[in-house]
C-alpha cells in the first residue's frame, strides 16, 4: 500500500467518524423531552449540541455532494455518501422510537431512554435481536419494518457500489498488463533496430560468414 492509499484511507475513517459524531449530538441534543424535568443548563448544553450536531451533518453533506459532483464514479465518495445518510436516517429512526415508547404505551418492551432507542435502532440494523428491546404495538412493529427494508436497500447499496469499484480496478489492471508486456519486449535483447550483432554470432575465424 502506498503513502497515498494510506492517506486517503485515514481521511475517509475521519470523515465518516465526524459524521457519526455530529449525527450523535443531534440525537441526544435534539429539545424533544423539555416538559420533562430538565434544569436550564442542561437544556442551554443540548440546544448546543443540537446545533453543533445539525451544522456538521448540513457541512458534511454539502462536501459529500460537490466531492460527488467532481468525481461521480470515485468508489470512496459514493460509501462515504451512504454512510452519511445511514447515520442520519438511523438518528431519525431512534427518535421516532423513543418517542413512541416514551409517550404512547403498549408500543415498546424496555425502551425508556433515548441510548434504548438507539440500541434497538442499531441492533435492527446489525439483524441481531436479542430481544431485551422489542416491539410489541401495531406501530412499532410497522416502523421497524419500515427500517429493516431500508436497511436491506442500503446494505445492498453498499455491496453494489464496492463490486463495482473493484470490478472496474481488475479491469483497469488487465488493460494495462499488454502495454507492460509490450514494453519488456522492447527491452529484450535483439528486439530493437539495431544492426550490430548479438555476441556469438560475428563472422568465423575462417572467413566464411
Amino acid at each position: 500500500m502506498t503513502e497515498s492509499q494510506r492517506v486517503s484511507g485515514s481521511v475517509h475513517v475521519l470523515r465518516n467518524a465526524a459524521a457519526l459524531l455530529c449525527a450523535l449530538l443531534f440525537y441526544y441534543g435534539v429539545p424533544i423531552d423539555w416538559d420533562r424535568d430538565v434544569d436550564l443548563p442542561g437544556r442551554i448544553l443540548g440546544f448546543a449540541a443540537f446545533l453543533a450536531g445539525v451544522g456538521g451533518l448540513i457541512w458534511l453533506t454539502v462536501r459529500r455532494i460537490e466531492r460527488y459532483l467532481r468525481a461521480p464514479l470515485m468508489t470512496g465518495g459514493r460509501v462515504d455518501g451512504i454512510l452519511l445518510l445511514l447515520c442520519v436516517v438511523a438518528m431519525f429512526f431512534a427518535l421516532f422510537y423513543y418517542r413512541l415508547g416514551v409517550h404512547y404505551a403498549g408500543q415498546f418492551e424496555g425502551l425508556s431512554t433515548r441510548t434504548d432507542a438507539l440500541y434497538y435502532t442499531v441492533v435492527t440494523l446489525g439483524t441481531v435481536g436479542y430481544g431485551d428491546v422489542h416491539a410489541i404495538g401495531q406501530a412499532a412493529r410497522i416502523a421497524t419494518m419500515v427500517q429493516i427494508v431500508f436497511d436491506l436497500i442500503v446494505i445492498g447499496s453498499l455491496l453494489a457500489i464496492v463490486s463495482t469499484g473493484v470490478a472496474r480496478r481488475l479491469e483497469a489492471a488487465a488493460a494495462r498488463r499488454p502495454d507492460d508486456a509490450q514494453l519488456s519486449d522492447d527491452k529484450k535483447p535483439g528486439s530493437g533496430d539495431d544492426p550490430r550483432p548479438l555476441s556469438g554470432e560475428g563472422p568465423r575465424p575462417d572467413g566464411h560468414d
